[in-house]
């Protein structure tokens, strides 16, 4: 393709931004209204149910406009005490324990290599010390598509004493099972840009009680991510701050939509790209391209795959190769840049989408 030429529909498969719905861009030109109107209340009235759907949570989600960056600094701010345990995995778990580091909290982190996941045992065990009072993870950690088990992760901290779970789920939410309130996890975050397919620039929260009550213990947890001040708004159909109006119109567009797939289709949508991204990757090594996908069979995220290229390959050489056949993939990430690439079969991508782009890679391989 043409440099600077747009792509189609259905062939921008970055593992976010994620490509977004005409309708959801369109929704976005409605004229401005105040945030502090009735019909701002009425529409955030409207996008809570599904949001909770999404969280499956029966507590308020949080509607903050920032990355999933800011709700990572809010989560360690209103939710740990003194001592952080960080399990770092990759890139992104990585930036939770500089975070908490940051903010002045002690922090340490527990590091097993990139593109593997933390077992129970190995957190209990670190746990029985009774020094930490908090635990950061990254739920899927998009530099390598590893998927941590938090459901046991979070049992594990709760068997610990009073250990609050904080959990990065930035590409995990809305396209891999989190049920935060069955899973008793203590705050739990993402952004708008992956698997929910929004443009940049929201990101959401659910906060147990446990944590608001740590909260409101805490003289130091700032002001514009203050969980309390972002409860007492939410309960009353608004924000603490000027919210992103454009962006909110996008996301009331979006929920009735993912409304209509039900949250469990979302999942099993993901699931099955995941599933025909993994079998894609053993053909190709039956043609012989020894592609490899970095995280381990039964911890691979539904959302996001990397994949390690051949000997003489690189992440860039892959993307530069797609983006001549009209599909736009990532490079890997931080020190996987080179060894990697990455594809993003999460939004609103289907099955036909991913095929046609599967179908584009297996050329630049031949």
């Amino acid at each position: 393709m043409r440099p600077n030429e747009p792509l189609a529909y259905g062939r921008f498969f970055l593992p976010g931004p994620t490509e977004c719905r005409p309708a959801v861009l369109e929704a976005m030109v409605r004229p401005m209204i105040g945030h502090r109107v009735p019909e701002m209340e009425a529409i955030i009235a409207r996008i809570e149910p599904g949001l909770k759907d999404v969280f499956q949570t029966h507590r308020p989600v949080y509607i903050v406009p920032s990355s999933g960056t800011g709700l990572m600094e809010a989560a360690v701010r209103n939710g740990a005490r003194r001592h952080v345990l960080s399990l770092v995995n990759g890139a992104f778990s990585e930036r939770f324990y500089r975070i908490a580091l940051a903010n002045g909290l002690r922090a340490d982190p527990l590091e097993v290599p990139w593109g593997q996941v933390h077992t129970p045992e190995m957190v209990d065990d670190a746990l029985r010390r009774g020094i930490y009072d908090a635990v950061t993870v990254a739920h899927s950690e998009t530099s390598t598509g590893a998927l941590n088990p938090i459901r046991e992760l979070a049992e594990v901290c709760h068997k610990n004493g009073d250990v609050a779970i904080l959990v990065d789920s930035v590409s995990g939410m809305a396209g891999a099972p989190v049920h935060s309130d069955a899973w008793k996890i203590d705050f739990v975050l993402t952004g708008s840009q992956k698997a929910f397919a929004l443009p940049p620039g929201l990101a959401f929260g659910v906060a147990q009680e446990s944590v608001l009550e740590r909260a409101r213990s805490k003289t130091d947890r700032g002001t514009y991510f203050d969980f309390i001040e972002y409860e007492k708004h939410i309960l009353a159909n608004q924000t603490p701050n000027t919210p992103a109006v454009s962006l909110i119109y996008a996301l009331a567009e979006q929920i009735e939509y993912i409304r209509t797939e039900t949250i469990e289709g979302r999942w099993a949508r993901h699931e099955a790209m995941a599933q025909r991204t993994h079998a894609w990757v053993l053909a190709m090594r039956d043609r012989g391209a020894p592609l490899e996908v970095v995280a381990p069979e039964g911890f691979r995220s539904p959302t996001v795959s990397a994949i390690r290229v051949p000997s003489g390959w690189t992440g860039v050489r892959v993307v530069d190769a797609a983006r001549d056949r009209g599909f736009v993939v990532s490079a890997g990430y931080g020190k996987l840049k080179d060894p990697t690439f990455r594809i993003g079969h999460m939004g609103d991508h289907t099955l036909h989408e991913l095929d046609a782009l599967l179908e584009a890679l297996e050329d630049v391989f031949r």
